[in-house]
């Protein structure tokens, strides 16, 4: 079977350079990587040339449209007859492939999913906010898969279709630029293609390299959330609130507290348990001690977006609104 990596990437070379390396090293070799540049101002055209004698590699710019128009340009472009989706700041392990062909032809699946994990290369503020979105005490227990709260709907950083069920379905909702991943995972289980959660084929994932990209990237998922909603009214589950409620309940401690300072013990004890549960998973005080500052982005930044969008799309009734509309976290 030939497999094909689609790629859409905005303004990261070197990223894509490392995923590229990474791609090189593969244990199984029978797949084409398509690099879909998406209006990038700096390109990595230049990347590329190193790695054309050593993978069936094929370039493709075209104007900035966002990440679900740039994959299905990628699909249409492709000659595999199953499609795998990475974000451009991943890196796979060399055995991923492998890993993905086991799976799907001994089991027969349709689509599947993967998780994510850090890489020793990465910074500390990356590895923590890794922690803050796979860790059960925050959003990562929404997410879904194994010893999680819901069922696993496939992100686009690691997500694998066959090539006929992602022309079904018409590929990605071009006209989403967040939140698009989850719309197309509930179609895949809505039209009752053999969907998984594949926990042996997964990536290294760096996601942000500041708290300040991190909050926006999260604070969007949360609007996101609620568009969904709008779009599935049954998509949203109670442990979507989860966030929501840590954000109201904070600011409601913080405020207490200004009566009682007894009033910030829960905060401190969630602060701990993250501390211990980060410091012992990555043998480091130190990325335990930004990994709390990482949780509280997280869950306050999902948190904050979700009020933001439900008070704008369910009370005041609008449309999805126009500045999540056209932008997208760089």
């Amino acid at each position: 079977m030939l497999y094909s990596f689609i790629i859409p990437v905005y303004n990261r070379p070197e990223e894509v350079d490392e995923l590229l390396e990474s791609l090189t090293h593969q244990t199984l070799k029978n797949f084409e990587v398509l690099i879909v540049e998406d209006g990038s101002k700096e390109r990595c055209e230049h990347i590329l040339k190193k790695y054309t004698d050593q993978l069936d590699l094929h370039y493709f710019f075209k104007p900035n449209s966002g990440p679900a128009d740039s994959r299905n340009f990628g699909a249409k472009q492709s000659k595999g007859e199953f499609l795998i989706i990475l974000d451009s700041d991943c890196i796979a392990p060399s055995t991923y492939l492998e890993e993905v062909d086991r799976a799907i032809t001994t089991n027969s699946i349709e689509a599947y999913g993967g998780p994510d994990a850090a890489h020793d290369s990465f910074t500390p503020i990356q590895k923590a906010i890794n922690y803050a979105m796979t860790s059960f005490f925050t959003t990562g227990g929404i997410r879904g898969g194994k010893k999680k709260m819901d069922k696993f709907y496939p992100r686009s950083f690691n997500l694998g279709i066959k090539k006929e069920a992602f022309e079904q379905l018409n590929g990605f909702s071009s006209d989403m630029r967040f939140g698009e991943d989850i719309d197309f995972s509930i179609r895949i289980y809505q039209n009752n293609y053999n969907c998984t959660y594949l926990p042996q084929a997964w990536v290294y994932h760096k996601r942000r390299s500041n708290f300040r990209q991190f909050f926006k990237q999260v604070h969007n998922s949360g609007i996101a959330r609620i568009n969904l909603f709008k779009k599935y009214p049954s998509s949203l589950k109670l442990v979507h609130l989860l966030p929501t409620l840590f954000t109201l309940g904070t600011i409601v401690l913080l405020l207490g507290s200004l009566v009682s300072p007894w009033l910030l013990l829960p905060l401190a004890i969630y602060s701990l348990l993250v501390f211990i549960d980060s410091s012992i998973q990555n043998k480091s005080f130190k990325i335990g001690a930004l990994s709390v500052l990482a949780s509280f982005v997280q869950l306050l930044g999902y948190g904050s977006g979700f009020l933001l969008a439900w008070w704008k799309r369910c009370i005041l009734k609008k449309d999805e609104f126009a500045a999540f509309n056209k932008t997208f976290y760089k």
